[in-house]
């Protein structure tokens, strides 16, 4: 009896390792929702190129493209970095709300504001393929 019991122990637990080891399967994604996201994902960076192009951040008429065109050298990609105008290493939104505020002369953006996600997905986009390069300068 004392055997059996062993024995079915060493079963279950071996059971439970096989079936805790396995892989996790993700859902699997159809060409649907693959349009679908990107569709979503091309309307917030035209959304973000809209608002890098014009005034409507700021209170003095200035533009983020007037001295970022085409958010070339926003160089998203080595975020987070040391800023010296902030005096720490600071991320993306951070820095945005840094130009925001002091460059445009207007307000900040909250971290979840539709407009904040715009613009990084608008100054990543002009990035893609670039390789990641955090802290560099």
């Amino acid at each position: 009896m004392q055997d059996s019991k062993k024995q079915c122990m060493v079963f279950l637990i071996v059971v439970f390792a096989l079936v805790w080891a396995m892989p996790a399967r993700s859902a699997e994604f159809t060409k649907e929702d693959l349009k679908r996201w990107d569709q979503e994902f091309m309307a917030s960076v035209k959304k973000g190129s809209e608002l890098f192009h014009s005034s409507k951040l700021g209170k003095n008429t200035v533009a983020c493209a007037q001295c970022h065109p085409n958010a070339a050298n926003t160089h998203p990609e080595t975020y987070p970095k040391f800023q010296k105008q902030i005096g720490k290493v600071v991320t993306l939104m951070e820095m945005t709300n840094w130009c925001l505020m002091n460059t445009l002369e207007g307000d900040p953006l909250e971290w979840d504001d539709p407009k904040m996600t715009a613009l990084q997905a608008y100054m990543l986009y002009e990035r893609r393929g670039v390789k990641l390069a955090p802290g560099k300068h």
